[in-house]
């Protein structure tokens, strides 16, 4: 009973190895560096979060959108050969997230949120 306080893993929702990519999915790969002490699952799951859905408030009409629909899910972590703490995180953006026609607002989605962010 009651509210706990604090931060969901942005692995629970954002982090997928089992996802098989569609031809419909926009596809990114991100060189991460993880804060010390969080993995790079962790990492690659904050990166698809806050650049798809993890941005969005969460409000009593939820349940009329689908999360699953929309959020970018990050399908695979590979370490950067000779670098440590370096990976790629590999992730995937449903088409339906993004304007239709609009290159700016897929670039600026993906992109914008992301540069300087720290996980």
């Amino acid at each position: 009973l009651g509210f706990k306080a604090g931060v969901k893993d942005y692995r629970l929702t954002y982090y997928t190895p089992e996802y098989v990519t569609l031809d419909t999915d926009i596809l990114a790969a991100f060189r991460v560096t993880p804060q010390p002490g969080v993995p790079p699952e962790e990492a690659g799951a904050a990166v698809a979060a806050e650049s798809s859905t993890g941005t969005w408030t969460t409000v009593w009409t939820d349940g009329l959108t689908s999360l699953d629909r929309y959020k970018g899910r990050c399908y695979h972590i590979e370490s950067v050969a000779g670098e440590e703490n370096q990976y790629i995180a590999y992730v995937a953006y449903p088409l339906d997230l993004f304007e239709e026609g609009s290159v700016t607002n897929m670039f600026t989605s993906i992109v914008g949120n992301v540069f300087g962010f720290k996980a």
